[in-house]
């Protein structure tokens, strides 16, 4: 019984003895903070189980030390803290922590998953170059746009452009609204939505930082150091908001949304001249002069342009951390799955037509077909390095750990 009292005491005295180390080290020294934010790409869809792939290249084989700790297991950054707002439909939690591999997107919001986001490696990053206390407050939520969900609110109401004004009281054709007076009153209430969610949370974290960062020296105080945007694809592919969208401008509208965001974030959390970073859309890697469908390019151009007429911004491209050799077996998987659904649906143009083939002989066809495509060493290429779709940066942990990285690097230069 006396030796378990002895141990409980020793426990006890470690356990104050750590309380008091952390207070002591960050000292007078600020609490700097990052505010991260955006969609389903910011949220992050790379598992865990894709980091063995990062070690393959000589490149990124440091960037994966620094990743995992002595143990093999993902890294915990001891200065660097989290609080991560997110959620499906509106059924929203939050998680804080040390910083470590889960942070990403999540079934459960109010706990760690096997996914990791920008932030894993932002903050590891973050941490080397910064020994005080480091605090990322992190607000994402899959498939938002900034001309509606994001709407700063300096940009006043959604504004219909002729095209819409055109035919959306028609209330007739693909995607246009069925009721067109419903639509209205639906939009005004989700304009901004998400803003305002990002807004509240932040501004409540930082009201008690103490909560989420142990031993925050309030005389020291906080410093919002920077702001990382990474989002785009709802704005990219809608072809309503953005009808000339195939053309050079056609997305001039979302660049002086995101100008306006940036005034508008910078006021809010006070903080005039807060560095701010752009993450532009690399979905699809660098795109060849000679490609015939622009838009992409287009919106890239219209994301970066804010960073060439402010101050403190900067745009960084993600699209050179595409995985091109894997992008070219998501490619044949892709023929594969399409080969699948024409076999089912008798396709006048393939083994099927006559509808002769049962399951089990489409089984086979497609087995046959897709050893055609993909070796088994492509296979096992996919399954190292890819988790998710190709709008998610095939879920590719070597994709997302340079994102971050180069976010904090922008932010530190």
């Amino acid at each position: 019984m006396q030796t378990l009292a002895r141990i409980k005491a020793a426990l006890l005295c470690a356990a104050l003895l750590l309380t008091l180390i952390a207070p002591q080290a960050w000292a007078g020294k600020p609490l700097k903070v990052y505010i991260l934010a955006g969609q389903s790409n910011m949220e992050g869809h790379a598992r865990t189980t894709t980091f063995d792939y990062i070690g393959e290249d000589p490149k990124t084989a440091p960037l994966l030390k620094l990743m995992r700790g002595a143990d093999g297991n993902p890294a915990v950054a001891n200065n660097v803290y989290v609080s991560n707002y997110t959620g499906f439909f509106d059924n929203n939690g939050v998680t804080t922590g040390k910083l470590t591999a889960g942070f990403g997107a999540r079934r459960n919001p109010t706990e760690l998953g096997d996914k990791i986001g920008p932030e894993f490696t932002f903050g590891l990053t973050m941490a080397k170059h910064y020994d005080g206390p480091i605090l990322l407050i992190k607000t994402v939520w899959g498939g938002k746009s900034l001309h509606t969900d994001f709407r700063p609110p300096s940009a006043g109401p959604y504004k219909l452009n002729a095209w819409q004004l055109e035919n959306y009281p028609k209330q007739e054709g693909h995607g246009i609204p069925k009721d067109f007076e419903q639509w209205k009153i639906d939009k005004k209430k989700a304009t901004g939505h998400y803003y305002r969610l990002m807004a509240e949370h932040v501004k409540k974290v930082l009201a008690d930082p103490g909560k989420v960062v142990p031993g925050y020296d309030k005389d020291a105080g906080y410093e919002v150091a920077g702001f990382v945007w990474f989002q785009g694809w709802n704005d990219m592919v809608d072809s309503q908001t953005y009808p000339e969208r195939h053309k050079p401008g056609g997305y001039d509208v979302y660049s002086k949304l995101m100008a306006t965001f940036i005034k508008d974030v910078r006021r809010e959390f006070d903080a005039p001249e807060m560095p701010f970073v752009i993450g532009v859309m690399g979905v699809g890697g660098p795109i060849q002069p000679d490609a015939k469908n622009k838009s992409q390019q287009h919106f890239r151009d219209a994301m970066a342009a804010p960073a060439k007429a402010m101050k403190n911004v900067v745009a960084v491209p993600t699209a050179p951390y595409w995985s091109q050799e894997l992008a070219a077996i998501d490619a044949s998987r892709g023929k594969v799955r399409q080969m699948s659904h024409l076999l089912r649906s008798k396709n006048k143009n393939h083994a099927n037509a006559d509808g002769s083939m049962d399951a089990a002989a489409q089984k086979a066809y497609v087995e046959k077909y897709k050893a055609e495509l993909i070796s088994p060493e492509d296979e096992a290429l996919w399954n190292r390095g890819a988790s998710n779709a190709g709008y998610h940066y095939l879920g590719c942990g070597k994709t997302m750990a340079q994102i971050g990285e180069a976010f904090a690097k922008a932010l530190i230069q």
